[in-house]
């Protein structure tokens, strides 16, 4: 293919000439393939860890939460702590699907399903801590308002933990629903390409009948982007009622309007660097440098730059504010926090939050795979230790010196934080394993790009049964030159 003509202005988003049944290959191939000895290690190493977790919460839901380090002065810690992290790194993957879609972002093509799976893994871990935190997790069910027997028992509506369980449930659905029809194009590839069995029988069912028509591609544009913009607004709103847990009470340190902004901006940065974690390994161990560019892990770290700069602005409005209210509550706030037991905590979620992401000013670190993977994990870091910051600091030396105290994580609490890891990995290598990892229909669309031409078929094949008719090129935010979308194998192009 080297004699392709590539523009002088853009870099392709697909850096290696393909044909489309190459791409269509290659994308499905670690679906197909028997897993190697590495993916059956990671996974070996992460259900590990989910037993353990799940051990250990047994025990603890067992005995009672009295095994956590919490005292009367320190009520939430490490669970809250854990919620507010898991939601966090939920945020980036609707905002690279839904956010960036309607901005027609046509970078976010090769990065947006593992992105979107990376959500509801998120917050299937986020939720189990408040869950654990009732205390009587078998009664969970009481916080949804259902008709029911129990007399005047009823949800408090005024309550924030209860617009965290509207919230939550809200997004998890809505990107459950965005995912799977994001899908639904490359389970009708995989449904075709499979043997009959099972699994060709399974992928039936899951495609819904897609043919590929004319008709069919315009429905599902329109289908998507209806919900790219109803999940548009989640992604501002859920973090944005996580924050109000905090920002509704008169604790120093978190009665402020400041939370909404900087919670929503706190959570497509710590995403957005989870994102790049998760996608530097991918394209290492699967081969994808050609579909997972460095362009793709640039203009990502241009988002943490961002986004960044915003959580840094936050940390200076907050002191600035205390300082500027004449608050003496307020202020003792902030200054223990610098300066306090707690500070060396403090001190690490500045290092990570605001210094850290000001080396991707330099270009040679933003195209670096192996500096943005550090620097992801310093991240994430920091961002845990921002939720640790706002919540133990805020509560261990409230307005009563009498009740001050300080608070200590369990081994229990420990290990059922480092179980929720072994939950998230164990998901999204199965992931890896069943599903489509890249859009192979957003994918093709976007294979021309910064190209004179697209690279075709040598010879073309003759069609399979269920191929469909040759079709005009479809309109709209998809499309694709030629056939790129129609996803079967044997389509000719």
């Amino acid at each position: 293919m080297s004699h392709q003509h590539l523009s002088p202005l853009r870099e392709p988003l697909v850096s290696e000439a393909r044909t489309l049944g190459q791409l269509t290959e290659e994308i499905c191939a670690p679906m197909e393939r028997p897993p190697t000895w590495k993916w059956w290690a990671a996974f070996a190493i992460a259900v590990s860890i989910l037993g353990t977790g799940a051990g250990i919460v047994a025990y603890q839901v067992g005995t009672g939460i009295g095994v956590w380090g919490l005292n009367k002065t320190v009520g939430w810690a490490f669970d809250i702590t854990n919620f507010v992290f898991w939601v966090g790194i939920g945020h980036a993957g609707t905002l690279i699907s839904a956010i960036l879609f309607l901005f027609r972002q046509k970078w976010r093509t090769s990065i947006n399903r593992a992105a979107e799976a990376m959500t509801l893994f998120a917050v299937m871990c986020a939720a189990l801590f408040p869950v654990i935190h009732m205390g009587r997790p078998w009664l969970a069910f009481w916080v949804l308002p259902y008709p029911n027997d129990r007399g005047s028992l009823w949800v408090n509506f005024r309550s924030p933990l209860l617009w965290d369980v509207f919230a939550i449930s809200t997004y998890f659905t809505v990107s459950a629903v965005f995912w799977y029809v994001g899908l639904i194009p490359d389970l009708a590839t995989v449904r075709d390409r499979a043997k009959a069995g099972i699994r060709k029988a399974v992928f039936k069912v899951l495609s819904l009948g897609w043919t590929g028509s004319h008709r069919t591609w315009s429905r599902y544009e329109t289908v998507y982007l209806l919900l790219a913009g109803l999940a548009t607004p989640l992604v501002l709103s859920v973090h944005t009622i996580v924050s109000m847990d905090f920002a509704t009470s008169v604790i120093p340190g978190w009665h402020t309007t400041i939370f909404p902004p900087y919670f929503v901006a706190g959570a497509v940065f710590s995403g957005f660097a989870m994102v790049l974690t998760l996608m530097i390994i991918t394209r290492v161990v699967l081969g994808y440098e050609h579909l997972i560019t460095i362009r793709h892990l640039e203009n990502m770290t241009k988002v943490i730059i961002v986004t960044g700069g915003i959580v840094s602005l936050a940390y200076g409005t907050e002191v600035f504010i205390a300082w500027y209210s004449g608050n003496e509550y307020e202020r003792y706030a902030f200054l223990n926090r610098a300066f306090g037991p707690y500070a060396w905590a403090y001190w690490t979620m500045v290092t990570c939050n605001v210094v850290s992401p000001h080396l991707f000013w330099f270009k040679k670190i933003r195209t670096s795979p192996a500096a943005i993977f550090v620097l992801s994990l310093v991240i994430n870091v920091g961002m845990w230790f921002e939720r640790f910051v706002i919540i133990v600091t805020s509560l261990h030396r409230d307005f009563l010196p009498s009740s001050w105290s300080m608070y200590t994580p369990t081994m229990v609490e420990v290990g059922t934080f480092i179980g929720t890891f072994g939950l998230f990995f164990t998901l999204f290598l199965l992931f890896v394993r069943v599903l489509p990892i890249i859009s192979i229909g957003e994918v093709k669309s976007v294979l021309g790009f910064a190209r004179a031409e697209v690279p075709v078929d040598a010879e073309p094949r003759k069609p399979a049964h269920s191929a469909p008719e040759p079709l005009p090129a479809v309109q709209g935010p998809m499309a694709a030159p030629a056939l790129a979308l129609v996803t079967r194998k044997d389509a000719p192009v």
